[in-house]
């Protein structure tokens, strides 16, 4: 049953949402006002069985468990500590930061201690994994853990860990003391070039030699070695999670990445019909960034801050988010392509977007896959 709802207000938008909150299966048990006959004339009005001018008497209301406010910020301010006094008298197990986010909106406050309780299993529920991953963002410090777990780098049952990645260890030392016998690397090569001949080995690409050129597909393989370089600090980890995340994309989104541009263009139709009409008429559809955006999975375009929360869902098992990561990326900056009227100039512009909004579009972009595609929820 959903939780019963207390509104504080009687204009306009009190009078739009109530309806609204009924619409979603909500019961709105009380009304607050701030004369005694607003309250009574609109709880008369919209059949709202309890109504008040006096706040405590909504917040004490036996049928209300979640307020609605809607009021200038002074009395927002004033309604807002009282209900979160009266939830930690209700609740003192619970910190204020807790419920102070809770009450603001905030989602997965609760996930850390969420998290923990699923990794204590002596078999860790793969799909449980996937769901939390993919509805909040991963605690940095179980990230690469759950990562492993998710890619296949570490079985579910925790008392393998330990072995297999000994195992783990084990091939990548072997596999790097074949590529300085054959001379591929030395002392001087770049972590990352490292990373790409090991791949080149183990995948049976390794060219004759060193020196030709790289192919594209390296070159993506390059840019999210750099981005989980700075994500993870063992080496081993560091190659194993590469190499696995490249071979998801590489294998289970191989028919989706394709894809992944008409669907771009088919969200952002329905979120801003006119910055799209604007691309096409700079006849930049076609020549967006997509391989940085999709095969890359925006690796050099956002810093890795941002960066982890997009793939917490790649890895969890959705690389739908990267369409949507675009897409905010061109709502957010809808103002400046909209005065470029150069393909190329939105082009290098897209391509070099500022970092400093980056946090803010990742959360956007996360809340826009949720509106469309739905909030994942585990079958168990």
């Amino acid at each position: 049953m959903l939780p019963g709802v207390g509104v504080f207000g009687t204009a306009l938008t009190a009078r739009v949402m109530i309806p609204l909150l009924r619409a979603e299966g909500f019961s709105v048990e009380a009304l607050w006002g701030r004369t005694a006959e607003e309250a009574e004339a609109l709880a008369a009005e919209l059949a709202v069985p309890f109504h008040t001018c006096r706040i405590d008497d909504l917040l004490l209301h036996h049928g209300v468990d979640l307020v609605c406010i809607h009021l200038p910020p002074p009395l927002t301010r004033q309604i807002a500590v009282k209900t979160l006094a009266r939830s930690m008298a209700e609740d003192s197990q619970r910190n204020f930061r807790s419920v102070y986010y809770e009450k603001v909106g905030f989602r997965g406050v609760e996930e850390k201690r969420s998290l923990e309780i699923l990794l204590k299993d002596d078999r860790l529920d793969i799909e449980k994994l996937c769901t939390f991953s993919q509805r909040f963002p991963l605690p940095s410090m179980y990230r690469a853990l759950v990562w492993k777990v998710l890619l296949g780098i570490l079985p579910p049952h925790h008392e393998s860990h330990g072995q297999v990645m000994a195992y783990r260890r084990e091939q990548y030392m072997d596999v790097l003391h074949a590529l300085e016998v054959i001379r591929f690397v030395n002392d001087s090569t770049s972590q990352g070039d490292v990373y790409l001949r090991m791949y080149q080995l183990e995948s049976g690409k390794l060219p004759r030699n060193p020196n030709f050129p790289l192919e594209q597909e390296d070159e993506v393989f390059l840019a999210i070695a750099k981005a989980m370089e700075e994500m993870v600090e063992d080496n081993v980890d560091c190659y194993w999670l590469i190499r696995c995340f490249v071979n998801q994309l590489n294998n289970k989104y191989r028919d989706t990445l394709p894809h992944l541009p008409k669907a771009f263009e088919q969200y952002l139709n329905l979120e801003d019909s006119r910055l799209l009409s604007h691309l096409k008429s700079c006849s930049v559809v076609t020549k967006l960034p997509y391989d940085l955006w999709f095969q890359k999975c925006f690796a050099g375009c956002l810093p890795e801050t941002s960066l982890q929360r997009i793939w917490d869902k790649v890895v969890s098992g959705s690389c739908k988010i990267l369409v949507f990561v675009a897409v905010e990326i061109l709502l957010t900056f809808k103002i400046k392509v909209m005065a470029l009227n150069n393909a190329e100039k939105i082009t290098e512009f897209l391509e070099n977007i500022p970092q400093d909004s980056s946090d803010a579009i990742v959360s956007k972009a996360i809340d826009l896959w949720h509106k469309h595609c739905g909030t994942p929820v585990h079958s168990a």
